[in-house]
Order: structure tokens, then C-alpha cells, then sequence
């Protein structure tokens, strides 16, 4: 557990919240059982509940696992009151953690971030967890501009499993972003003295930022698909072209291979005797495979 205070408003911060925490809060705060039990128990949805003395939320912020190379959600989980905002996330999130040392270091921050209620602060905290996600959009439209220029580059192969890489990590993206948009609104919407009227404004602009990820994941959803379907055309076209030199290779041959079936058999053969029968044979096999070409060409089979 750490905290920071600045006048009347405190913000504790549990990392990997467990049962002394649970008997912590229970001693120090009034806070509503429910909010208690949510608070320590992972959730797979968003939620924002109101109860008589507090706000419970729960969001999910999009993170980078560099080794699976994929998005996965990072959950929050939020309980505001009047002068406390507590906060509790299982995994590390590198943004809320910098986020909390900085008003930790800086008094100026925190006379910007503290000055005001709980809720003003978890404003600034959303608006900062919803700016952090535009590089990773940034990250994501540099490794499309590459697939781009590798699938041109005669390495669709490679890029087969670039793609769908790319292609999951946006599917994860878009999955944790979407429904923060409902959460931030319920916000605008809730009736609560614990939301300030001049602070819904703010809120709403926090919906139009997360619409303005959704579009941008949108966007780099269709062009990944369309990638994809690139990808694949152009291998198609490599296969077919490949299929296509090996038919034409054993059609020509095949008339040749009748041709050494019917003098392997078990029975007197032209030029049998001759010392350049080997050859005679060579020599008509050759000319068999180049009238089968020349008729191809004439087809304009090749």
C-alpha cells in the first residue's frame, strides 16, 4: 500500500490487493461492504456502482505483453469518496504507477491533480490512462507501414504470422477499449454528490477521446484484413504459378516416360544390337519432348 495526500484528499493505492487489505479498509473506511468484496475480486466487465457514501468502478486499460506480443487487459478498480480515492490493480501498470511517483516527487502536481475532489483526480487519471493508449496506436500503424513494404518485397510467407499477430493484438485492443466508452458516460449520467455538475463536461470529452481510439482501431482493423487478404492473394498467385510449371513439366515428360516404359519391356527393342542404340533412344526421347513443347507453344498452353 502507498499514498500520497495533498489537503484534504488522500489517494491509496493497493498493488496486488489481498485479505489485509480487505481488514484495512474495513477499519479505516466506511465504504460499502459490496464495494469492499468488488474491490478485491478480479472482474472481467467494467462496471460503475453507486452506493449511499462512495463510488465503486471498475475499468480496464489496455497493456503490451512483449513476449506473447499481444493486448491484455490491465484491470482498475476505483472507490472514490468524499476526501479518499482508492485505487487497486493485480497487474503493474507502468502509467498509473509513473503517474502516482510524480505527484508523489512534486508538490506543483499535486496542486494541479489534488487541489479539488477524488473525482477531479480520477478525471485527470483517465485522461491520462486514455493518452497513453495513442503511441501504442502510433506502435501499431509503424509494424502495418512494415508488413506493407515486406508483403511487396516477396516475403509473404514471413508475414503470414506477422499478420496474425498484428491482427490479435488489434482484436485484444479493441476488446478492452469498447467498453470503457459506457463507464466514462454512466459517469456523465450518474446522480451522485460525489460527481461534481462541472465535472461532467470533462467526462464526456474523455467519451470523444475514447471514440477517437475506437476509430483509429477501426481504421487499423481494415487495413490489417485488407493486408491480410493481400497476403494471401499473392501466395495464392505463387502456388498457382508453381502448380502450373509442374504440370506443364510433367506433361511434357509424360509421353517421354511411355516412351522408356515401352523399351523397358521384356522383349526385342529397336537398336537392341547396336553399340549407339543407348543413344538413338536418348536422342528420340529428346525430340519427343520438344515436339510436346513446340505443340504447347502452338496451344499457347505455355
Amino acid at each position: 500500500m502507498k499514498s500520497v495526500s495533498y489537503k484534504n484528499i488522500t489517494w491509496i493505492d493497493f498493488s496486488n490487493p489481498g485479505a489485509d487489505d480487505v481488514i484495512y479498509l474495513q477499519e479505516h473506511f466506511d465504504i460499502h461492504p459490496l464495494a469492499i468484496e468488488e474491490f478485491v475480486t478480479p472482474t472481467f466487465r467494467p462496471k460503475a456502482t453507486k452506493y449511499h457514501n462512495c463510488l465503486y468502478l471498475t475499468i480496464h486499460i489496455p497493456l503490451f505483453d512483449t513476449q506473447s506480443r499481444t493486448t491484455y487487459p490491465g484491470e482498475i478498480d476505483i472507490v472514490i469518496t468524499e476526501d479518499h480515492l482508492i485505487t487497486g490493480h493485480m497487474k503493474d501498470i507502468y502509467q498509473f504507477d509513473d503517474f502516482f511517483s510524480d505527484l508523489e516527487k512534486s508538490e506543483g502536481k499535486r496542486r494541479i491533480y489534488m487541489d479539488k475532489t477524488p473525482t477531479h483526480l480520477i478525471y485527470y487519471i483517465l485522461e491520462m490512462l486514455l493518452e497513453s493508449c495513442f503511441p501504442r496506436l502510433d506502435h501499431i500503424h509503424e509494424k502495418l507501414t512494415d508488413i506493407e513494404e515486406q508483403v511487396f518485397n516477396n516475403k509473404e510467407k514471413e508475414m503470414v504470422r506477422e499478420i496474425s499477430l498484428v491482427k490479435r493484438d488489434i482484436l485484444n485492443f479493441r476488446r478492452t477499449l469498447k467498453p470503457q466508452r459506457h463507464i466514462i458516460e454512466s459517469l456523465t449520467q450518474m446522480d451522485s454528490p460525489l460527481l461534481p455538475q462541472d465535472l461532467k463536461p470533462y467526462f464526456q470529452d474523455l467519451v470523444g477521446t475514447n471514440i477517437r481510439l475506437w476509430n483509429a482501431l477501426e481504421s487499423n482493423k481494415e487495413t490489417i484484413e485488407s493486408m491480410e487478404e493481400t497476403n494471401n492473394s499473392l501466395l495464392s498467385n505463387k502456388l498457382n504459378l508453381t502448380m502450373k510449371v509442374l504440370t506443364i513439366f510433367n506433361a511434357i515428360f509424360m509421353p517421354v516416360t511411355v516412351y522408356s516404359s515401352v523399351m523397358a519391356m521384356s522383349t526385342k527393342v529397336p537398336f537392341d544390337h547396336s553399340d549407339a542404340g543407348f543413344w538413338i533412344h536418348v536422342s528420340i526421347m529428346l525430340c519427343i519432348a520438344t515436339f510436346t513443347m513446340v505443340l504447347f507453344k502452338i496451344k499457347k498452353w505455355l
